[in-house]
């Protein structure tokens, strides 16, 4: 009997439509006001440390304690309450410590951080002055490098960037992804982003390739596929936002060196 191979990304149909309407409703959120893109990046955050606590060996509870603390410096970042400041960093990394302390899981507290500070960078942009602008280039430019890495590496192929970590990735894939960030970039200049920026935009798609080869060696080191499985096609949120975690405490801080 003839067995049929699988087919290869047999759930690219369910893969393109899923991340298109997360794309939609983060555009969304951020352009109806603060409130409603604070309780995005806001779940989001408490479902990434609960995957970021499955990869790094945590029990339940732990995870459960995880998000409890997390949610005191998420909470405080809200609209209604400080909002995106310096007294929301301290407590983000405070609620870090808390966690590493009581768990005995230094890696679940050092998650918290990991998963807290591109939230609370997130809501900076998005507070500043011409904030829609700033929060949306952040994360349009990670979403342009996802784009154009799939592409290039798909119709180019060559050489596997870092087989032993991710064995799908390639150095065609790379310059793909970072060349449509760099065009992404130059066009919002039309729209009032900073040269400055516009420039720096290669640097952080690189950036943002480095966040998914760095969730891919913690998915390897765990021995899983995937962080979650929440989104189909995807895995789990962890899994669609890897490239956006080291960017945006990237584009805060160079924001705030901008001056915008």
């Amino acid at each position: 009997m003839t067995t049929v191979p699988p087919r290869k990304n047999a759930d690219l149909g369910t893969r393109a439509v899923v991340g298109m309407a997360l794309i939609v409703i983060a555009a969304a959120a951020l352009w109806f006001g603060d409130f409603a893109f604070w309780l995005l990046v806001t779940v989001a955050a408490l479902v990434m440390v609960h995957e970021w606590g499955g990869l790094h060996g945590a029990t339940p509870q732990q995870k459960k304690l995880a998000q409890y603390a997390l949610m005191v410096p998420l909470a405080i970042m809200s609209p209604w309450a400080a909002g995106p400041s310096f007294l929301a960093f301290g407590l983000v990394l405070g609620a870090g410590f808390f966690i590493a302390i009581v768990t005995r899981n230094g890696a679940l507290g050092a998650g918290a951080v990991y998963v807290g500070l591109p939230v609370l960078a997130l809501l900076m942009l998005r507070d500043w002055q011409g904030g829609l602008l700033l929060a949306f280039w952040a994360m349009a430019l990670v979403w342009a490098c996802d784009i154009g890495a799939y592409f290039a590496g798909r119709t180019i192929g060559g050489p596997k960037l870092m087989p032993a970590v991710s064995p799908n990735k390639t150095w065609a894939g790379l310059f793909g992804g970072v060349s449509a960030a760099a065009v992404f970039g130059l066009v919002l200049t039309m729209w009032g982003l900073p040269m400055l920026l516009a420039l720096a935009t290669p640097v952080l798609a690189v950036l943002a390739q480095a966040g998914d080869l760095y969730e891919s060696h913690l998915k390897r080191r765990a021995g899983v596929k995937d962080s979650g499985s929440v989104l189909p096609g995807h895995g789990g949120v962890l899994d669609r936002l890897d490239g956006l975690v080291p960017v945006a405490p990237v584009a805060a801080l160079l924001v705030l060196i901008q001056g915008f």
